[in-house]
Protein backbone atom coordinates (compact mmCIF):
# COMPACT_ATOMS: atom_id res chain seq x y z
CA UNK A 1 0.00 0.00 0.00
CA UNK A 2 1.37 3.41 -0.89
CA UNK A 3 1.81 6.13 1.68
CA UNK A 4 -0.67 8.93 1.25
CA UNK A 5 -0.48 11.13 4.35
CA UNK A 6 -3.96 12.59 3.96
CA UNK A 7 -5.55 9.15 3.51
CA UNK A 8 -5.98 8.60 7.24
CA UNK A 9 -6.26 12.22 8.36
CA UNK A 10 -9.31 13.11 10.43
CA UNK A 11 -10.58 16.41 11.74
CA UNK A 12 -10.27 16.69 15.51
CA UNK A 13 -13.71 16.34 17.06
CA UNK A 14 -15.17 16.32 20.51
CA UNK A 15 -17.79 13.82 21.53
CA UNK A 16 -21.23 15.28 22.22
CA UNK A 17 -22.18 12.47 24.61
CA UNK A 18 -21.02 9.12 25.94
CA UNK A 19 -22.76 7.14 23.18
CA UNK A 20 -20.92 9.03 20.45
CA UNK A 21 -17.61 8.57 22.26
CA UNK A 22 -18.28 4.84 22.57
CA UNK A 23 -19.04 4.65 18.85
CA UNK A 24 -15.80 6.48 18.02
CA UNK A 25 -13.81 4.16 20.29
CA UNK A 26 -15.29 1.08 18.60
CA UNK A 27 -14.58 2.50 15.16
CA UNK A 28 -10.95 3.22 16.03
CA UNK A 29 -10.55 -0.21 17.62
CA UNK A 30 -11.89 -1.86 14.45
CA UNK A 31 -9.44 0.14 12.35
CA UNK A 32 -6.50 -0.99 14.49
CA UNK A 33 -7.76 -4.58 14.64
CA UNK A 34 -8.29 -4.90 10.88
CA UNK A 35 -4.88 -3.43 10.09
CA UNK A 36 -2.90 -5.91 12.23
CA UNK A 37 -1.84 -8.11 9.26
CA UNK A 38 -0.82 -5.01 7.32
CA UNK A 39 1.25 -3.75 10.27
CA UNK A 40 3.07 -7.08 10.49
CA UNK A 41 3.86 -7.11 6.78
CA UNK A 42 4.61 -3.37 6.53
CA UNK A 43 7.21 -3.46 9.29
CA UNK A 44 8.36 -7.06 8.70
CA UNK A 45 7.73 -7.95 12.33
CA UNK A 46 8.64 -11.34 13.71
CA UNK A 47 5.30 -11.68 15.49
CA UNK A 48 1.96 -12.92 14.25
CA UNK A 49 -1.04 -10.70 13.49
CA UNK A 50 -2.84 -12.43 16.37
CA UNK A 51 -0.17 -11.17 18.77
CA UNK A 52 -0.51 -7.63 17.41
CA UNK A 53 -4.28 -7.84 17.83
CA UNK A 54 -3.82 -9.05 21.40
CA UNK A 55 -1.49 -6.13 22.13
CA UNK A 56 -3.97 -3.68 20.60
CA UNK A 57 -6.75 -5.10 22.75
CA UNK A 58 -4.60 -4.70 25.87
CA UNK A 59 -3.90 -1.07 24.98
CA UNK A 60 -7.61 -0.35 24.61
CA UNK A 61 -8.50 -2.25 27.81
CA UNK A 62 -5.90 -0.26 29.72
CA UNK A 63 -8.10 2.84 29.46
CA UNK A 64 -11.54 1.25 29.49
CA UNK A 65 -12.52 2.91 32.77
CA UNK A 66 -11.89 6.47 31.56
CA UNK A 67 -15.22 8.24 31.89
CA UNK A 68 -14.38 11.93 31.61
CA UNK A 69 -15.44 13.00 28.10
CA UNK A 70 -12.41 15.28 27.64
CA UNK A 71 -10.05 12.51 28.69
CA UNK A 72 -11.70 10.09 26.27
CA UNK A 73 -11.42 12.64 23.46
CA UNK A 74 -7.70 13.16 24.13
CA UNK A 75 -7.10 9.40 24.22
CA UNK A 76 -8.98 9.03 20.95
CA UNK A 77 -6.96 11.84 19.38
CA UNK A 78 -3.64 10.32 20.44
CA UNK A 79 -4.63 6.83 19.34
CA UNK A 80 -5.87 8.08 15.97
CA UNK A 81 -2.61 9.98 15.49
CA UNK A 82 -0.61 6.89 16.43
CA UNK A 83 -2.66 4.83 14.00
CA UNK A 84 -2.04 7.28 11.17
CA UNK A 85 1.71 7.35 11.88
CA UNK A 86 1.85 3.56 12.03
CA UNK A 87 -0.09 2.97 8.84
CA UNK A 88 1.79 5.63 6.87
CA UNK A 89 5.08 3.91 7.83
CA UNK A 90 6.34 6.97 9.66
CA UNK A 91 7.77 4.74 12.38
CA UNK A 92 10.64 2.34 12.60
CA UNK A 93 10.03 -1.35 13.44
CA UNK A 94 11.60 -0.73 16.84
CA UNK A 95 8.99 1.92 17.58
CA UNK A 96 6.17 -0.46 16.72
CA UNK A 97 7.63 -3.31 18.75
CA UNK A 98 8.69 -1.13 21.66
CA UNK A 99 5.81 1.29 21.97
CA UNK A 100 2.82 -0.49 20.53
CA UNK A 101 3.55 -4.03 21.62
CA UNK A 102 5.39 -3.42 24.89
CA UNK A 103 3.58 -3.96 28.15
CA UNK A 104 3.88 -0.62 30.00
CA UNK A 105 3.35 -2.09 33.47
CA UNK A 106 6.54 -1.55 35.43
CA UNK A 107 7.20 -4.05 38.16
CA UNK A 108 8.04 -2.91 41.67
CA UNK A 109 11.76 -2.52 42.22
CA UNK A 110 13.37 -3.71 45.39
CA UNK A 111 16.23 -2.19 47.33
CA UNK A 112 18.93 -4.01 45.36
CA UNK A 113 17.58 -2.97 41.96
CA UNK A 114 17.54 0.65 43.11
CA UNK A 115 21.02 0.26 44.58
CA UNK A 116 22.38 -1.20 41.34
CA UNK A 117 20.89 1.70 39.40
CA UNK A 118 22.70 4.09 41.72
CA UNK A 119 19.72 6.07 42.91
CA UNK A 120 16.73 5.87 45.18
CA UNK A 121 14.00 8.25 43.99
CA UNK A 122 11.65 7.28 46.78
CA UNK A 123 14.03 8.54 49.47
CA UNK A 124 15.03 11.79 47.76
CA UNK A 125 12.92 14.91 47.47
CA UNK A 126 13.26 17.58 44.79
CA UNK A 127 14.78 20.79 46.11
CA UNK A 128 11.92 23.00 44.92
CA UNK A 129 9.09 21.25 46.77
CA UNK A 130 9.29 23.42 49.86
CA UNK A 131 8.66 20.37 52.06
CA UNK A 132 11.06 19.99 54.95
Amino acid sequence: MSTIPARLARVTRTSANAAEAKHRIKSLYRSWYRSAPEIVSLYALSVSPAYVRHAIRQKFEQFQYATDPRTVDVLLLKSRQDYQETMNAWKQPDHVLGILLENPVRRERGFLEKFYEGRDEDASRPAATGVM
